[in-house]
């Protein structure tokens, strides 16, 4: 049983009788609050930085990342765009309509 659960978790401590103390910094609002705590969880990023799995054999710490192929081309129905200004945009998405709603010709 700990001492937080006689005095509900906070433990009011007075102001040290030390005259070197009160002479330097003056207390402010005369009491300190200690929260007590037997055991503090770990936060997220403090926990998975403990419990991640370390590289412990030699051929697993020399292992380089994996190399994979460059990427085909796209195909030619595929467009890259790259930073145009709205204004320009607007204007390729309606050549693009204009151009999907044309019937289709044969020669």
């Amino acid at each position: 049983m700990s001492i937080s659960t006689f005095f509900g978790g906070r433990i009011s401590v007075p102001p040290l009788l030390n005259s070197s103390a009160s002479k330097t910094a003056p207390c402010s609002g005369g009491n300190l609050v200690i929260e007590c705590s037997s055991r503090p969880n770990k936060k997220a990023t403090a926990h998975h930085m403990k419990t991640r799995p370390r590289k412990s054999q030699p051929w697993d710490i020399r292992r380089k990342p994996t190399v994979y192929p460059p990427l085909p081309p796209l195909p030619p129905d595929w467009t890259v765009v790259s930073s145009i200004s709205s204004d320009e945009i607007v204007e390729v998405a309606a050549s693009s309509a204009s151009s999907a709603q044309a019937p289709p010709t044969t020669e």
